[in-house]
């Protein structure tokens, strides 16, 4: 029969080593989530700084197109208003008061185009900003720190089992009892 310390022994050296590595089995699983998580993460914020980017390419390539547009037919209304005038018999400062009044209109648009990429830069800014706030808070989210393994609790844990094997063991008076 064995010795019942040598088995309480045992079953405390089991019961710890069984519950450390447990412990850093847990650890090292949620470490690769961590990182699996932080990728998708990263990939996620780059798609959509990625997104905002190219719409704001394709807004200041659509303003670009609706200002010389502008500006051609800025340029064939003035060159139109001459002609016409001029067939017309009207000369001197009206019809320089009529080409002014077509620059003004033009000077007005482009004013309010501008006004309006400006506004919409703004915007796409505070939305990267944004972006970016939300990818740090779900960085910190992700990787919160991981409870590594407790040996020493561990190790207790084992003293604290056998110690229990070993009492159950004299109670069942499977000891016997050393002569002083």
């Amino acid at each position: 029969m064995c010795d019942p310390i040598s088995i309480s022994l045992a079953v405390g050296a089991l019961t710890a080593a069984s519950s450390a590595v447990g412990q850093k089995q847990q650890a090292d699983a949620q470490e690769q989530q961590q990182k699996l998580a932080s990728q998708q993460e990263r990939q996620r914020y780059l798609e959509e700084v990625t997104s905002l980017r190219q719409q704001q390419a394709q807004e200041q390539v659509a303003k670009s197109q609706r200002m010389q547009e502008a500006e051609l037919k800025g340029k064939e209304a003035k060159a139109s208003a001459v002609v016409a005038a001029g067939e017309g018999g009207v000369a001197g400062l009206s019809v320089e008061a009529l080409v002014a009044n077509i620059s003004r209109k033009e000077a007005t648009y482009a004013f309010s185009e501008q006004k309006q990429a400006e506004m919409m830069n703004t915007a796409r800014t505070m939305e990267l900003q944004s972006a970016g706030s939300g990818y740090q808070r779900n960085m910190l989210s992700i990787n919160k720190p991981i409870t590594q393994p407790n040996y020493v609790n561990a190790a207790l844990e084992g003293v604290q089992s056998g110690m229990s094997v070993y009492s159950t063991a004299q109670k069942a008076g499977l000891t016997t009892p050393k002569a002083p």
